[in-house]
């Protein structure tokens, strides 16, 4: 049982090690953040509100899980990852246009 386990341990940490999946990892923890930061703001405005930085870390997070989903050559991801980071840059360009 001892073997199993340590083998199990051994080629989790070795998944874990890899460049590919700290990327999809750090991705998808930029997608979580980025509603931490949109409650955050609402709270304090106390009214729905979705700031620039929202759309920012969106597109951040978005392109490092695309780059994940590419790698992993997985279509369902990329497709839903790039129809995603279409909508984010667009919100970033609208906001853009507005302050200028």
């Amino acid at each position: 049982m001892e073997t199993i386990l340590h083998g199990w341990m051994n080629e989790f940490l070795k998944i874990l090690g890899s460049k590919w999946v700290i990327i999809g990892f750090v991705g998808q923890t930029l997608f979580f953040v980025r509603w931490i930061v949109q409650w955050f703001c609402s709270e304090k405005r106390q009214e729905s509100y979705v700031p620039f930085s929202f759309w920012v870390i969106s597109l951040i997070g978005g392109f490092l899980v695309l780059l994940y989903a590419i790698q992993r050559h997985d279509p369902v991801f990329i497709v839903g990852q790039v129809v995603g980071l279409v909508t984010y840059s667009r919100n970033v360009v609208l906001v853009l246009r507005k302050k200028s």
